[in-house]
Parts: C-alpha cells; sequence; structure tokens
C-alpha cells in the first residue's frame, strides 16, 4: 500500500504539514459560518464551501499516517480520545444530535484495520459496510469512510486515486443538492433547481476536487523539517479548542 516513488515535479511544493494548516484554517471558515453567520447570506455560503476542503484532504492523511505511524494502537487510541473530548465542545457550537468529525475518522481508522487485519473478503465486505453505516451518527457521513476505503485500495495508483476524488465529488456535490431542496421545503419555499442551490452544489464538487489536487499534485511528501512535534499536537488539539472558542463568541456576542 505504499505510495510509488516517482520524480518530483515542479509543482508538488507543499509539505504534509502545509497542507494540513490549510485544512485547519479552511475548516475554521466553515465552522465560523455555521456557528456565527446568518444561514443563506453570501458570506455563509462561501465559508461553508471552503471548508469543504478539509475533510477529503484528511482523509487521505488518515491513510498515509495509518503507513507509517509506529503504533497503529496509539494512532486509533488518539483518534477515539479526541472524538471523546470533541463531543462536548461540538455539541455546544452546533447544537448537532450527531458526532464530531473525529468519531468519523476512528471509523475510517478502522476500516484501515479491517482491511489490514481481515483475511475473508466477504468478512472484509460485511465490516467495511457496517463501519460505513455507524457513519450515518456523525459528521461527513458515508462520503469520508467511503473515500478512505477508495484511497486504500487504490494507494499508490494516481489515475485511480484521482477517480475516487472524482466520484466522491459527484457524489458529495448530489448529496450537497439534495440537503438543500429539503432545507428549502423545510423552509416553506418552493422546491427548484435555484442559482443559489445549483451554484452550491457546483462549488461543494469543487472544493473535494481542489483536496485531491492539494494531495495527489502539489504534495512533496515531505514534513516540516521545524516544529513537527508542536504540528502533530496542533492538529488534534485545533478540533476541540476552536469550537470551544466559537461557542464563547457566540455566547458573548450573538443573542
Amino acid at each position: 500500500m505504499e505510495m510509488q516513488t516517482t520524480p518530483k515535479t515542479s509543482y508538488q511544493v507543499m509539505n504534509r504539514d502545509a497542507i494540513k494548516y490549510i485544512a485547519m484554517f479552511t475548516m475554521l471558515f466553515n465552522h465560523i459560518a455555521h456557528v456565527l453567520l446568518t444561514r443563506g447570506t453570501l458570506p455563509y455560503i462561501v465559508f461553508e464551501e471552503i471548508g469543504y476542503f478539509t475533510a477529503p484532504v484528511m482523509c487521505f492523511f488518515l491513510v498515509e499516517g495509518y503507513q507509517y505511524t509506529r503504533s497503529k494502537v496509539k494512532y486509533g487510541g488518539r483518534l477515539f480520545f479526541f472524538a471523546v473530548l470533541s463531543q462536548l465542545p461540538y455539541h455546544l457550537a452546533f447544537h448537532y444530535g450527531n458526532l464530531n468529525m473525529f468519531f468519523t475518522l476512528f471509523c475510517c481508522f478502522l476500516i484501515l484495520v479491517v482491511l489490514e487485519r481481515v483475511e475473508s473478503l466477504w468478512l472484509q465486505k460485511i465490516l467495511c459496510f457496517l463501519l460505513i453505516l455507524v457513519t450515518v451518527i456523525s459528521d461527513w457521513a458515508l462520503v469520508a469512510p467511503i473515500l478512505t476505503l477508495l484511497l486504500s485500495k487504490n494507494w499508490g495508483e494516481k489515475g485511480r486515486m484521482w477517480a475516487s476524488y472524482v466520484g466522491i465529488a459527484v457524489v458529495f456535490a448530489a448529496l450537497n443538492l439534495q440537503g438543500n431542496m429539503m432545507q428549502d421545503r423545510m423552509n416553506g419555499q418552493e422546491v427548484s433547481l435555484t442559482v443559489r442551490a445549483v451554484c452550491d452544489t457546483l462549488c461543494s464538487g469543487i472544493a473535494v476536487l481542489t483536496a485531491g489536487a492539494a494531495v495527489l499534485v502539489f504534495y512533496n511528501g515531505e514534513r516540516a523539517k521545524k516544529g513537527k512535534n508542536f504540528s502533530k499536537w496542533f492538529f488534534y488539539f485545533f478540533y476541540p479548542g476552536h469550537l470551544a472558542v466559537l461557542y464563547l463568541v457566540k455566547l458573548v456576542y450573538i443573542k
């Protein structure tokens, strides 16, 4: 499951940590939209769409990290710990009844464990299907675990990995369109393919493809030379930390 070694190109200008910092920044935009901005406004739509870049990037690095981690038990344990740690700030910030993104990533991690450890093909399929199904109660339901599964299966084959991102972009855009139409129905509006709904759908797919480009075209396969340990833990703590801050901002400034 190792990436094929190919000569680096002039496009491969970003290391893993740089891409992850961008992903954290875009996630912040998305969460600012959902916590602090008015739904349906232009700033809300722009901030929300920018944030769709994050999850597809994290799925890629989860698959890569699974290969190179020194302890898969500790890796999975960290994901589960931060899933639990993040749930309260996630609920306070969003008031959603579902589970946070770390739970989804933990399920993605378990899919990778199944693919590696379970020899029976049929048992693999059943367990992977169940783990994908479990994510219906968490953030980035179905899409993130399916992308993780596809990336793992096609790892090292750039063409097939691109196809995975394209397929997920289409599925995610379709789900986004359906969600927009359901929201219109809930708001008592006429359900139709409005310009807003179409643009929102296209942009959501483009965000997923942009994530694919970041890791398949611009990623150089390296880590930052300085601050490796800081970056590692920053990426874990940023998620519950920024959610707590957004909740406090909403509590103080938004009545």
